[in-house]
């Protein structure tokens, strides 16, 4: 096992900056996820850890050991690109021995290798079999089976799931992560799927536009977002977000579409304090309620609803307020009529509220805190 940490680390190419200053530390034998949007970086950072990329500035270290100027060959990582690389022209078996090959290790020691890797993924059966034989499913194996079979320090996955349909990316994530716990490696997963992120990772890095926006555990930055992108690329459906005004008249207030709403008494404080004349307001579907009168104990602010869908096991309700549209979460048997004239209501531990310029959480990333 060994951590992974990258010290104040950027990469151009020409005048793009791809990474900007990022430092991160992947903890050793932990699963590792780095969450972004297509374009974000991730893929870049990946590489830099590989070997593949060369960073512009900063240092890449595997423990104590800095391999900043190593070739890949000599970094110990197994690499499992999206599109797999598998070669064609060669069997299952030949696929998996061929990095040990490159090392000259004894024929005996590969037979005995590639039988226990695939043994360990379920392909023992498939090792005559040539890619173009395999479901993508068995391709996807046969990658990781090649990348663990050299015993890596680090292994590295490039969104290794993209090309299966949704109900294969179910299972083959439940494999990768039991995996990596009875092997008790380093893995580094790069993806823009939260809910693959959430679901396989101990920790999770969120890049956007080549920068760090917050690390943490999935809780963290699922219930405790640092910033606005955060909150908004987190969670299917995101965060719903209204323009609001603060009102210092006979206390505090925010006039939410019009609704003067109480803000909850651990916020009033902080926006005392602040000297913020707007906000943002946030706030998950899942964290919110329609209703036809308002109850005691919730934040209520009178919407419209728009359209409601059904999901089979749940509805969303998309509701306006103002001109702005918000999506709950509500039972199956929910009924609403499109124009119907509702309440929606949010519980007041869940509220969240960001600094209209910063985009920053007024409560996780207030001064003193990290």
């Amino acid at each position: 096992m060994v951590e992974v940490r990258l010290e104040r680390v950027s990469k151009r190419f020409g005048r793009v900056v791809a990474v900007n200053n990022v430092n991160l530390q992947f903890p050793d034998g932990k699963f590792s996820a780095l969450l972004g949007p297509s374009g974000s970086g991730k893929s870049t950072i990946l590489y830099l850890i590989a070997g593949i990329y060369k960073p512009t500035l900063g240092k890449i270290l595997f423990g104590d050991r800095d391999v900043t100027e190593l070739p890949p060959k000599d970094r110990n990582v197994g690499l499992v690109f999206q599109n797999y690389a598998l070669y064609p022209h060669m069997t299952v078996y030949d696929n998996i021995a061929f990095p040990l090959r490159l090392k000259k290790i004894d024929e005996n020691a590969i037979n005995d290798k590639v039988n226990n890797v695939s043994k360990l993924l379920r392909i023992q059966d498939l090792l005559e079999r040539y890619p173009h034989q395999l479901s993508g499913g068995q391709q996807q194996r046969v990658a990781l089976a090649r990348a663990l079979v050299k015993e890596p320090e680090v292994l590295l996955l490039d969104e290794p799931l993209s090309n299966l349909d949704a109900l294969l990316r179910l299972t083959i994530r439940a494999e990768i992560k039991r995996l990596q716990q009875k092997l008790e490696i380093t893995a580094i997963h790069v993806t823009h799927d939260q809910a693959e992120a959430m679901s396989m990772a101990d920790y999770i890095a969120v890049i956007d536009r080549g920068s760090v926006q917050q690390v943490g555990s999935p809780w963290e930055v699922y219930n405790k977002p640092r910033n606005l992108f955060v909150a908004t690329f987190m969670g299917s459906p995101p965060s719903n977000v209204l323009p609001g005004r603060i009102v210092r008249e006979n206390g505090i207030w925010i006039d939410v579409g019009g609704s003067m709403v109480k803000p909850p008494e651990r916020m009033v404080e902080l926006l005392r304090e602040s000297e913020l004349d707007d906000v943002i307001v946030a706030f998950r579907p899942e964290h919110a309620s329609i209703v036809k009168e308002p109850e005691e104990g919730y934040i209520s602010i009178p919407a419209e609803v728009f359209v409601t869908e059904p999901l089979g096991r749940e509805s969303i309700v998309t509701a306006m307020v103002g001109g702005s549209s918000v999506k709950v979460l509500m039972p199956p048997e929910a009924e609403f009529k499109p124009g119907e004239s509702v309440y929606i209501q949010i519980q007041p531990d869940k509220l969240m509220l960001f600094d209209p310029i910063t985009e920053l959480n007024i409560e996780v990333a207030r001064p003193g805190k990290s």
